[in-house]
């Protein structure tokens, strides 16, 4: 079973990891004083679910029955595991002024559900969340601080703010939480050189790093990683490829993506697990459906104490109308599909039961 967790707010300039050789300062963390023993080792696994973009709905009309209480219920048997991630696709907040009212055009969504529904995803099974993404701000600042102050009163540890590394002990292995996006307030994942320095940090802190990234363009028609820097209504969304390469070369173990809505292809880089994008896990009444809009997953995946990549599945889900998770649909296909076309020989190997493979 898992253990608290905590926020760790990074400052002042850290080592730059450069674009060369993966770098590890894990050995930093446990150096002894001359002469004395060095501490031992963690040992073990750690059992990591992992989702994509969640919305449980919008207030004030735009919310599910029985005040959300059996949202999670076809699913909850995915959500298991020592840590349970996904990215919080909004806020939790009933104040604050909306984006959208000082917006024209048909192009601007903002979301909010009750800050109750902090409890209802910890009762779900997570662990921590992503808070870096365009959505965290829809409600301004008050938004901002009621949504952690209702995730801090589930006891829900979250991520992505600048400069945040969120650590889980689990069975006395340190895991490092990191999320990035092109936000404002948020980790820049434009800024790759602060990406390396952040990522380092958090390997010098703990056995495993796990970065969350929300990137790349939207729609039902993005479900390939395109090179270089993707743009989405005029505003840069990242150059994914580039950025996961970098923070595993400065210590990342697992890269998990978000933001284009849909699911993208996964690849292994320096034994390390990219998966570009996991889709939407559920988006009640607020988010495209059908196709591959609908078309989701939980990844499952164990890592050894020094983040080695041990094995891994995909469990296919899929979002019902008016936007409810459960188990089924086509995302093993598609996943394997873009995986191939995408990355070729470095492409992550899905067999028919969405189990993951090193090519």
């Amino acid at each position: 079973m898992a253990g608290a967790a905590f926020a760790f707010r990074a400052g002042g300039a850290g080592a730059d990891s450069g674009g060369g050789a993966r770098i590890s300062l894990r050995a930093t963390r446990a150096a002894a004083p001359s002469g004395a023993a060095a501490p031992p080792r963690p040992v073990g696994s750690v059992r990591i679910s992992a989702v994509g973009d969640i919305v449980m709905g919008s207030l004030p009309d735009d919310l599910p029955p029985d005040d959300g209480a059996s949202f999670f219920d076809p699913v909850d048997d995915l959500l298991t595991g020592d840590v349970v991630l996904g990215n919080l696709e909004g806020t939790l907040t009933t104040g604050g002024d909306s984006k959208c009212d000082h917006i024209d055009g048909p192009n601007c969504f903002a979301f909010h559900a009750p800050p109750s529904y902090g409890g209802l995803l910890k009762e779900a099974g997570f662990t921590v969340l992503n808070t870096a993404n365009n959505h965290i701000d829809d409600f301004g600042a008050e938004g901002r601080r009621q949504t952690f102050a209702a995730l801090r009163s589930a006891n829900l540890p979250f991520t992505g703010r600048l400069g945040q590394i969120t650590v889980q002990r689990v069975r006395g292995i340190r895991v490092a939480v990191l999320g990035f996006a092109p936000d404002r307030g948020a980790n820049d994942l434009t800024d790759i050189p602060a990406a390396r320095q952040l990522t380092a940090r958090a390997a010098a802190m703990a056995d495993i790093v796990i970065v969350v990234m929300h990137a790349g363009a939207e729609g039902s028609d993005r479900t390939h990683v395109e090179p270089g820097t993707e743009y989405f209504l005029g505003e840069d969304r990242g150059d994914s490829y580039r950025f996961s390469r970098a923070v595993i070369d400065a210590g990342a173990d697992l890269v998990v993506g978000s933001g284009p809505h849909v699911m993208r292809g996964m690849e292994f880089y320096r034994g390390r697990l990219i998966a570009y994008s996991l889709g939407n896990f559920s988006g009640y009444k607020v988010l495209g459906l059908g196709g591959t809009l609908s078309t989701s997953g939980v990844l499952q995946v164990t890592l050894g104490a020094d983040g080695t990549y041990l094995s891994g599945r995909l469990r296919p889900t899929l979002i019902v109308a008016p936007g409810t998770p459960e188990p089924g649909g086509d995302a093993i296909d598609l996943v394997s599909t873009m995986s191939e076309e995408d990355f070729g020989p470095h492409a992550a190997r899905i067999s028919a039961d969405g189990t993951i493979r090193r090519p």
